[in-house]
């Protein structure tokens, strides 16, 4: 299977089905899911007909996939996954990243470095002419790493979620960067 992308420290590739415990584990880490469902397990079945069904979505815009496992370069250990896929199945003009690493690559710059990759392969290969990324207001380690990856602060907004979690009553942002943003920082 050919790697998507390298940086210096991570290689992003396509998941496959053999990926289904590293997801199980990522997921079941209540910490890593704090922001995203309050900290609830999953069970291999969601796994297995929820989650993994989208991680492997091929987008026709690309011909290509819009979730990467990542896994440490040097000893090849699955850190988490990233996000950047088209917001239109068959547009590839506006993009949302995103991230969902393990605890053991927090603080240790993985998110930026995996961020900063996307977005430079997105504007200077894949046609995209806006990243977009949201997250809860209250979820300070990610806002910082959208802005450490060049992204800045759009909007507060709220959503109505089936089950509120804890920092829900603050809302939600969305960070963007335009390509015209990022050729002005890239230059």
């Amino acid at each position: 299977m050919a790697d998507f992308l390298e940086t210096d420290r991570l290689v992003l590739r396509a998941f496959t089905a053999a990926d289904t415990g590293h997801l199980l584990a990522l997921d079941n880490d209540s910490e890593v899911m704090r922001f995203i469902n309050g900290g609830r397990p999953a069970d291999r079945e969601a796994i297995e007909t929820r989650t993994l069904p989208r991680l492997l979505h091929v987008y026709p815009c690309w011909d290509s996939h819009g979730y990467w496992a990542a896994r440490e370069k040097s000893a090849g250990v699955f850190l988490g996954w990233f996000e950047f896929r088209p917001l239109e199945e068959h547009s590839p003009a506006v993009v949302e990243l995103g991230y969902r690493l393990n605890r053991a690559a927090w603080g240790r710059g993985y998110a930026t470095e995996g961020s900063r990759a996307l977005i430079h392969k997105g504007f200077t290969d894949l046609e995209v002419e806006r990243v977009t990324a949201n997250t809860m207001a209250v979820n300070t380690r990610s806002r910082r790493v959208m802005e450490k990856s060049g992204l800045s602060f759009l909007r507060n907004f709220t959503e109505d979620w089936p089950e509120a979690i804890e920092g829900a009553e603050h809302g939600e942002v969305e960070y963007e960067l335009t390509r015209a943003e990022w050729e002005q920082m890239t230059r």
